[in-house]
């Protein structure tokens, strides 16, 4: 008996954990996040900047390793700017990749700066399998299901499961100055494990955020809100946010990127949203407009170890959230 009972223990530590693992990698003001599904297959969404000694590729790369993630298996690049796609270059001479999708090609092909990454991505892409995604296709990680919901300035025109109600904001909305480039074409995603939900928007412009809230919310709501645009004021529409409904936020700004006044009050003001938390001190949100320091991963950009902000879902919706600069975890279930 106790030589089966051995070989049992043995065999179930070889089985996929049942968890779903995200990691919010500070890139700085960037763009970068790891899913690790319960099936050992891994996502990542984004590979913040180039440059800076390979920091943005390292910090996923160790990311990747505390997970216990030796390759990417589908690198998705919501959109072509510098924060979000500067750094594959840099993350495919580091670690194995699988396959990439992306919005197709640029929508900035007279911005030389956009030039500069899309290009070398480009060239990166023409060496691995690759997919364009439009709205209404799935990413095939196993164990998770990826609804691609935006891209390429589309959006899907059905509601997902669950979906479809109608959004009384809408009738407060107001449009802002169209955005003619890669915001406004951003990949958008709802990522589903179980019963929890998990909106990850990418860029997506506040004005084509719009056709997913109104007049009928076609997301339904979520659990876990990756934070648009890294909390910039040109993204996270009221109509947006509260027709979400999350029970937690998480934003991926800088000290001097997003964490915007406006974009940070519309969030904390989200109808049953339970926290939000920061990858950093917001300086423009000051005193009044950051979250208290045991939810924020990094506090000062002069002394900016690169924390990251990691979490644990389980398949019945409770999930906990941990901050990698100080140990400091809160788990939320219905």
């Amino acid at each position: 008996m106790g030589k089966f009972i051995t070989l049992f223990l043995a065999a179930a530590a070889l089985l996929p954990a049942q968890t779903l693992r995200i990691y919010a990698i500070d890139v700085e003001g960037g763009k970068s996040t790891l899913y690790v599904s319960p099936s050992g297959e891994s996502m990542l969404i984004d590979t913040g900047y180039a440059g800076n000694n390979n920091r943005d590729a390292n910090r996923i790369a160790a990311a990747a390793a505390s997970a216990g993630v030796k390759r990417i298996d589908y690198l998705v690049i919501t959109h072509y700017h510098g924060d979000h796609a500067g750094g594959v270059p840099q993350l495919v001479a580091k670690m194995p990749v699988g396959k990439i999708f992306d919005h197709g090609d640029s929508f900035e092909q007279t911005n030389e700066k956009t030039q500069a990454v899309f290009i070398p991505f480009a060239a990166v892409r023409e060496k691995y399998p690759h997919q364009t995604v439009h709205p209404g296709d799935t990413i095939p990680v196993k164990g998770i299901r990826v609804d691609v919901v935006a891209g390429a300035g589309d959006a899907i025109k059905s509601p997902l499961p669950g979906a479809g109600q109608a959004n009384p904001l809408c009738a407060s909305y107001e449009a802002l100055k169209p955005d003619p480039g890669e915001n406004a074409h951003s990949l958008g995603m709802i990522i589903t494990f179980g019963s929890l939900r998990i909106a990850d928007l990418g860029d997506l412009y506040w004005n084509q955020e719009h056709e997913l809230a109104c007049p009928v919310n076609l997301l339904g709501t979520v659990d876990l809100y990756m934070t648009t645009h890294h909390g910039t004021a040109t993204s996270g529409s009221p109509q947006m946010v509260h027709a979400l409904h999350p029970r937690v936020a998480i934003m991926n700004n800088g000290a001097d990127k997003g964490g915007s006044v406006k974009a940070w009050t519309t969030i904390e003001n989200s109808p049953g949203l339970q926290d939000l938390w920061q990858l950093h001190f917001s300086n423009e949100g000051g005193a009044d407009h950051n979250v208290k320091e045991s939810f924020i991963a990094n506090l000062s950009a002069d002394n900016d170890a690169g924390y990251a902000i990691e979490v644990t879902a389980h398949a019945d919706g409770a999930f906990t959230v941990r901050n990698d600069r100080n140990g400091f975890e809160k788990t939320y279930r219905r």
